[in-house]
């Protein structure tokens, strides 16, 4: 886009600062109009460490700029009301994650996006760099039709997000059976930073079936696997010609000549590289299954990820094309979520429903 994405952001907790480091990285990119915060003393605090705009209310905040867009980072409970009131003054919603905790509430708020409101939700996992070039992989035919997703990736909504992408499947129903398994693990990095002292912790995992008929998603997570240093995050992807382990490939040329590669991560800035200090992509076997749109800004994985979402929403709302992740894709995947707690819950299998999302 020739023309910088100008947005606000309705919150200031930690998520949000993604949404700062990005616009600060790329300030010909993206332009933050600036931040509504509530609580006087945390605005002020906020304007202090970013030199960002902040102010006590929306109507301030359209009073002194025109952001194209509004990003809703706040708590899951006031977001879905967030969501509508925006969407009742015409303001287009980069909803957080996920766009409204329950059932009752994602039905809602399909109906608002039913009725025209423009709603999307801030979807990132697909868009994050090693997942990007596994999808490319996907597409591209090597494994054959991919039947089997096993994700140890990511919690909740941002697993069946990775899993219904990898199989290709939409909003398909799914047979699911659910366990925790409890175990002791020594405490890891946190939102804070590393441990001062070793302290015994409970490490829940959550393992997940989703059969859909002919396709298969395994869900296997625990939340320390975000930070930890000993608990790794893992993959495989499994179809009638090959396979994709965490990122390596395996597939036939044909029936009886069997390939593999890896997918090498691309950086510049290493081992005496001048170029600068970025992420270049992902390439393989004589291909680039991902180039990063942001060179050369200097960004995490996850920030590259969350500044894609911002890239296609600002093209969506200008265009109306290009959605980057619809109000609708979120609420199934935070419905298979809602069904996996459900099966944990009960110890007894359960059957998702066609929503009128779908």
């Amino acid at each position: 886009m020739s023309k910088a994405i100008h947005f606000g952001i309705i919150g200031g907790g930690w998520r949000a600062e993604f949404y700062l480091r990005i616009a600060r990285a790329l300030p010909d990119r993206f332009v933050l109009d600036g931040m509504v915060m509530r609580n006087p003393a945390k605005a002020e605090a906020m304007r202090a460490r970013w030199q960002v705009p902040v102010y006590a209310s929306l109507d301030e905040l359209y009073r002194a700029a025109q952001p194209e867009f509004i990003v809703t980072c706040v708590a899951w409970e006031p977001n879905p009301e967030l969501i509508e009131e925006l969407a009742a003054k015409g303001i287009a919603v980069l909803s957080e994650t996920p766009p409204a905790p329950d059932l009752e509430r994602l039905i809602k708020l399909a109906a608002l996006a039913r009725a025209g409101a423009r709603i999307q939700v801030a979807e990132q996992y697909i868009y994050q760099p090693h997942h990007a070039a596994r999808l490319a992989v996907v597409t591209s035919g090597l494994l054959g039709t991919v039947d089997e997703a096993q994700v140890s990736v990511c919690h909740g909504y941002h697993g069946m997000s990775l899993i219904r992408h990898f199989l290709g499947v939409g909003y398909e129903n799914a047979r699911i059976t659910a366990m925790c398994h409890d175990a002791p693990l020594i405490g890891g990095p946190g939102r804070d930073g590393p441990p001062t002292t070793e302290q015994r912790t409970v490490s829940s995992q959550v393992i997940a079936w989703l059969d859909f008929g002919d396709k298969l998603g395994i869900y296997d997570f625990t939340g320390d696997q975000y930070f930890s240093w000993v608990r790794a995050q893992r993959l495989l992807l499994r179809g009638e010609r090959g396979e994709l382990t965490d990122l390596q490939v395996s597939y036939l040329q044909d029936f009886c000549t069997s390939q593999r590669f890896a997918l090498q991560r691309e950086v510049a800035g290493a081992e005496g590289n001048l170029e600068g200090n970025y992420l270049k992509g992902y390439s393989g076997n004589g291909t680039w299954y991902y180039r990063n749109p942001f060179v050369p800004g200097v960004l995490t994985d996850e920030e590259i990820a969350i500044a894609t979402v911002l890239d296609k929403m600002g093209n969506y709302v200008r265009t109306g094309k290009d959605e980057p992740y619809p109000l609708e894709q979120a609420c199934q995947d935070r419905y298979l979520d809602l069904m996996i707690e459900q099966a944990l819950s009960t110890g007894a299998p359960v059957t998702t429903e066609t929503q009128p999302w779908a």
